[in-house]
């Protein structure tokens, strides 16, 4: 049976992994041009799915030092795109094709936009690194 922390890490490893397929089935599947905020995201979570890969299999919860500060980056960029969809006259712009408060690709009667799921991806992804840190053994360190 897998240890705590390595189930953590392996589900944060799996959030990560759909998003990052969902983006570019987004991008490549469907053409959707990514705005920037887009962009930003996507730098932060892509490299996650390594990160948190290896963690897992080596069941190293330290790791919640590598993934927090770019999973919190990630949040906070996400929930700042839903806000500017939610407010348009907030006003900002950041894209090629629009403002980010265009919404491109609604699911579920407009519920569910690509920045609302990346939002919910880096907040699960947040979750289960904090988790899996908490879980860890005292010897494992910071």
């Amino acid at each position: 049976m897998p240890s705590r922390p390595r189930l953590g890490l392996g589900l944060a490893t799996l959030v990560a992994s759909v998003a990052t397929a969902g983006s570019l089935y987004f991008s490549l599947g469907l053409g959707l041009v990514p705005c920037e905020l887009c962009w930003y995201q996507r730098i932060l979570m892509y490299p996650l799915v390594v990160v948190l890969g290896v963690a897992a299999i080596e069941d190293r919860a330290a790791v919640a030092r590598t993934v927090l500060p770019l999973s919190l980056l990630g949040t906070a960029i996400a929930a700042y795109h839903v806000v500017l969809q939610v407010r348009p006259s907030v006003g900002g712009t950041c894209s090629v094709d629009g403002g980010c408060s265009s919404i491109l690709y609604p699911m579920l009667d407009g519920l569910l936009t690509i920045p609302r799921l990346s939002l919910v991806a880096f907040v699960l992804v947040t979750a289960l690194a904090a988790l899996a840190w908490l879980a860890r053994e005292p010897a494992d360190g910071w």
